[in-house]
């Protein structure tokens, strides 16, 4: 999956998809994105006005009980790096994670792997974490204003019923086998 750095543009907005990232250093300067199980992480340094968001579609790949998350790994890094090129410390960072929902029933919870992935990642990184908003089954469009650290989060409205079998428990198959339906 390549990772793509989108700059700001002269309206001052740019919008990512799902494994770009981008950076910005002026106070009008907004990154968006729209999330659904896919997850962002915006990063800035208060000190200096410098951040930046990616858009995560897979943190962890792998089969089986082999896994590697480079993608996400890679994902962080390049936002991470960009901040710190244009002038941002990394000892400065603050940051926000957004996305991870629950979007099909049945199958697994890619989003809370992803979310998972983004806090554990921040965690090791002595990155701190300011604020969040993970999981659920609404997908979620986010406006970064990278200056600041300020996020505008605006969600699609959901079914209560609809929420209800999301997240009700998958039921267990015996099929014989390790296979996953769906």
């Amino acid at each position: 999956m390549s990772q793509e750095l989108r700059q700001i543009q002269r309206n001052n907005m740019v919008n990512i998809t799902q494994g770009e990232f981008a950076v910005g250093d002026r106070p009008e300067s907004i990154i968006s994105t729209v999330l659904g199980s896919c997850v962002s992480v915006c990063l800035w340094d208060p000190k200096v006005g410098i951040g930046g968001m990616n858009h995560i579609l897979v943190a962890q790949m792998g089969t089986g009980v082999v896994g590697c998350d480079s993608a996400g790994v890679n994902a962080m890094e390049l936002v991470i790096n960009a901040i710190v090129k244009m002038g941002a410390s990394r000892s400065n960072l603050h940051s926000k994670i957004f996305g991870g929902a629950k979007m099909i029933a049945g199958l697994s919870d890619v989003g809370r792997k992803n979310a998972v992935f983004a806090e554990e990642f921040l965690a090791s990184e002595g990155i701190p974490c300011v604020g969040k908003s993970t999981g659920g089954i609404a997908a979620r469009q986010i406006r970064f204003y990278p200056y600041g650290g300020k996020v505008l989060q605006k969600t699609v409205k959901v079914d209560l019923e609809e929420e209800k079998r999301l997240l009700q428990p998958k039921p267990k198959l015996d099929t014989g086998n390790d296979m996953e339906f769906f």
